[in-house]
């Protein structure tokens, strides 16, 4: 039987993708200061199967298609977690990373090739204030949190993308670092955090590999996406003893926490944000956001 983890043809869902998508997005009209800031995004990433699911390909790029292309990307992603805050190497061409294990050899052969993104690797250091000072890590590439999903927004990798590490847990610090990259968006850099709305991943059973949805996923996604709704950050911050599925939704917060920069970064994590993507993959909420 075929499904998302093992599919006849390793990443083939991609490959059908891009004829009909790079010209499109070769065409996708850029950003101008008269189009305002752009917004922040939560993306629910995925890992390899991304690839292989044609309908959250088709989610992704038409979402960024919606948007004018941004003149560059700094995306903050579950998988570097690391303080003092970092910052990936910024060379165009750096090798990504392929933190994950147990696919197809297929997937370890991707590339996302994208331009130097040195100018804006000095400017979000400048943003920071005396007492953070910002590590710069030589040979770092993107991980699978950013460069899975940007390969499905972006084919083309004609984008400066850089990478910000996740300093801490705290929700608090989170928004705060969110809020001080938010005049990012007036020069034309989309900010994303990259994550999952849940991530039971210990948890996973041969019936959510076929479709089921359990409650724990269900019920989490239900309270955040009432508490989006609703701008109520005090909320989302308690999601350790308030949120319904916990500890299953995100035995580990990595995947969760992201968002809490991309509400600092909206400018105003207490407005009601915008669903642009639902639904569920291996019984994980895919929600996916923007402010």
């Amino acid at each position: 039987m075929t499904s998302l983890f093992n599919p006849d043809v390793p990443a083939g869902a991609y490959d059908a993708f891009l004829p009909g998508a790079l010209p499109l997005a070769r065409a996708q009209r850029a950003w101008t200061p008269a189009d305002g800031p752009l917004p922040a995004l939560y993306i629910s990433h995925g890992a390899p199967p991304l690839f292989d699911d044609r309908l959250w390909i088709d989610e992704l790029f038409a979402w960024a298609l919606a948007l004018p292309k941004p003149k560059s990307i700094l995306i903050v992603s579950a998988h570097w977690e690391a303080a003092p805050l970092s910052l990936s190497d910024p060379a165009a061409h750096t090798p990504l990373v392929y933190d994950f294990g147990g696919f197809h050899p297929r997937y370890y052969t991707m590339r996302y090739d994208t331009p130097d993104a040195t100018g804006l690797a000095r400017r979000v250091a400048a943003m920071m204030p005396d007492d953070e000072p910002v590590h710069h890590h030589a040979g770092r590439g993107l991980d699978h949190g950013a460069w899975v999903p940007l390969m499905a927004m972006y084919p083309p990798a004609d984008i400066p993308v850089l990478q910000l590490s996740l300093p801490t847990h705290d929700p608090a610090r989170l928004l705060d670092l969110g809020a001080r990259l938010a005049p990012l968006r007036e020069e034309g850099v989309l900010v994303i955090g990259s994550g999952f709305m849940t991530h039971g991943l210990p948890f996973v059973t041969r019936e959510m590999l076929e479709g089921a949805v359990p409650s724990w996923s269900s019920d989490f996604d239900a309270w955040a996406a009432d508490a989006l709704a609703r701008g109520d950050v005090e909320e989302l911050a308690a999601y350790r003893t308030r949120a319904p599925g916990m500890p299953y939704a995100h035995p580990t917060v990595d995947h969760y926490i992201p968002l809490f920069v991309t509400l600092g970064a909206g400018g105003r994590p207490d407005q009601r944000v915008r669903t642009v993507i639902d639904g569920y993959m291996m019984g994980f909420s895919k929600r996916s956001l923007q402010t």
